[in-house]
């Protein structure tokens, strides 16, 4: 068997796995919040393997990736509750989601690759902190223009376009009937899968090692004919539709809020994202991929102990300790010693494994 046919048995295999998730995770994890907990898991998987893109790999020090991730959520949530509204259907069913999915990922994807590329561009003169500031202020301008643009105030212009998006209410389709939920676990675990051999793939291709030869040294990479200005505005394209791509997923994610907000994109978002870049290991594929699971399990699986009989006695006996900072305590606890730890991350810019073909014996 050649390689070709490898690749193609291992992506009928991988096909077949995630369309017996779709049918039977419900089964698997019947609770809903514990399944909107895995979801989200996933979701913020993806975000962090294409921040890894920039801090990681690209040593562009980003703390902006909310704003790429709510442009792509927005963009697919519009276009994917307009399709469902054509389909003239009230449920979303696993064959609709394949009429409205591709087109809905797609259009989030490229519209959040051109802003990408806007921001990318003062990544040509700026680095380290003065960069951050830059996308930051993307994010949170993002954000706020939305935020402050609340319904029926303005009657015509760019704020009554805007306006449209629901302002801090949010926006849940064209009919308020909420935005078409059809990411189930087919298209989240693909979403991972498509994703990871992506990130896979730019690591250890030429194009990943120049893009890493520039992040240790952008003079001496120029001089071997590495070109600064393709390679970060790349780096900030690609990074930017795989948020787009997160936060098509993340807008239409079954069993998830049937809104878009935007203090969904708040500056929060993008330190969790950075810290499971970080915490998992700048530049490791495997590293995004844990950090991704590991906050998100975290931070939640604490939030949903406390759904627990003995914990809600405890609360009941003790009213004035409150729980719900103790959770971020402990948070905060593990992180911390986690880094004290490992300051590298986990795995550094390591992978789990990493297959090599066989060199033949020597005669």
């Amino acid at each position: 068997m050649n390689a070709w046919q490898r690749r193609v048995g291992a992506t009928l295999l991988l096909g077949l796995a995630c369309i017996v998730l779709e049918l039977t995770f419900h089964h698997i994890v019947p609770d809903t919040a514990y399944r909107n907990m895995l979801q989200l898991a996933l979701v913020n998987v993806v975000i962090a393997l294409s921040l890894n893109v920039i801090n990681g790999m690209a040593g562009q020090f980003s703390i902006g990736h909310a704003g790429f991730v709510g442009v792509g959520a927005y963009t697919a949530a519009i276009v994917a509750s307009n399709i469902h509204k054509s389909l003239g259907e009230r449920t979303e069913t696993f064959a609709n989601s394949f009429y409205v999915m591709p087109p809905a990922i797609l259009a989030a994807a490229l519209v959040a690759a051109l802003f990408g590329f806007v921001v990318g561009l003062p990544s040509l003169r700026l680095k380290g902190d003065y960069l951050a500031i830059v996308t930051l202020g993307f994010s949170e301008i993002f954000r706020l223009v939305i935020m402050t643009s609340p319904p029926g105030v303005e009657k015509e212009g760019i704020r009554a376009t805007i306006a449209e998006l629901g302002g801090p209410q949010g926006y849940s389709g064209p009919d308020r009937y909420g935005v078409a939920q059809y990411a189930g676990p087919f298209w989240l675990f693909g979403g991972v899968i498509v994703a990871t051999i992506i990130a896979w793939r730019l690591k250890f291709c030429g194009w990943g090692r120049a893009l890493r030869a520039l992040r240790e040294d952008e003079i001496a990479a120029s001089a071997v004919g590495v070109d600064p200005t393709r390679y970060k505005v790349t780096s900030f394209v690609i990074a930017a539709m795989g948020a787009g791509a997160a936060g098509a997923l993340w807008a239409c994610m079954r069993d998830g809020n049937p809104s878009v907000q935007p203090d969904q994109f708040s500056f929060a978002l993008s330190f969790d994202a950075i810290t499971m870049v970080i915490l998992g290991g700048s530049g490791s594929v495997s590293g995004a991929i844990f950090g991704g699971l590991f906050v998100t399990l975290t931070v939640k699986m604490i939030e949903q102990l406390q759904r627990l009989d003995a914990i809600e006695a405890f609360k009941l006996a003790h009213p004035d300790f409150d729980l719900n900072a103790l959770r971020m305590v402990i948070y905060a606890v593990v992180l911390m010693v986690l880094m004290v730890m490992r300051p590298a991350g986990l795995f550094g810019e390591s992978e789990i494994t990493r297959f090599r073909k066989r060199e033949p014996a020597k005669p």
